[in-house]
């Protein structure tokens, strides 16, 4: 080997062991990366459960309230036409029985 070979090879070493450590940077960055990405999706599936749960219990006591509020709209209409039954059997002289304790 000539003297301006060997130095090219000495040259060029530093320069290929430059781009084999970027190389395995990229490869250890791209790794990382990958697991970061799998993670966090793991990590939104478990989210999403969460969030689909608190919304199932939500909807269930949204429908309770609901029952609740057509129950007592209810009961004020039947309040309402008992009031008013009342008006006209007394108009007529009439009355409901009501047993007294």
């Amino acid at each position: 080997m000539s003297v301006e070979k060997t130095t090219k090879v000495e040259e060029s070493f530093p320069r290929v062991l430059g781009f084999k450590k970027m190389v395995d940077r990229w490869r250890n960055s791209r790794a990382h990366s990958l697991w970061q990405t799998t993670l966090s999706q793991r990590r939104n599936l478990y989210a999403a459960l969460r969030m689909q749960d608190t919304m199932g219990q939500e909807l269930a006591l949204a429908r309770k309230q609901l029952l609740m509020v057509r129950q007592a709209a209810l009961h004020q209409l039947l309040e309402k036409e008992h009031r008013q039954h009342q008006q006209e059997l007394n108009q007529m002289g009439k009355a409901f029985y009501v047993e007294r304790l």
